[in-house]
Order: C-alpha cells, then sequence, then structure tokens
C-alpha cells in the first residue's frame, strides 16, 4: 500500500477514529524501528503543527 492510498483511508474517516487508528499501527511500528527513526518521526509530525507547539512539549 502506498502513501497516498494511507491518505486516503484516512481521509474517509472522522479525525478522532483516524487518529485513534493511526496511533495503533504506530504503536506497533515503533519497537521496529530504530532510535533515530523514531525521533525524525516525532520530529516531523511536530514541525507541521508549528514551532510553539514544540515549545510547549519541552516543557512537559
Amino acid at each position: 500500500m502506498n502513501a497516498s492510498k494511507i491518505a486516503e483511508i484516512a481521509d474517509s474517516m472522522e479525525p478522532e477514529k483516524a487518529a485513534a487508528e493511526l496511533a495503533r499501527v504506530i504503536k506497533k511500528l515503533f519497537p521496529l524501528l530504530g532510535e533515530e527513526a523514531r525521533l525524525n518521526f516525532v520530529m516531523n509530525l511536530v514541525e507541521e503543527s508549528g514551532e510553539d507547539k514544540l515549545a510547549s512539549m519541552v516543557h512537559l
């Protein structure tokens, strides 16, 4: 399956349901990734949300 098919499926779902399903899949995938790949994933996710959110996450 390619990225556009995954996006198409996610777009057809309610946002909350899509987020929950993606989280379930990512939980299975993360143990298979190296530390750098996990870090890159999280940074790419946060970058799209804006730097203000990154700054607020640092305070967590």
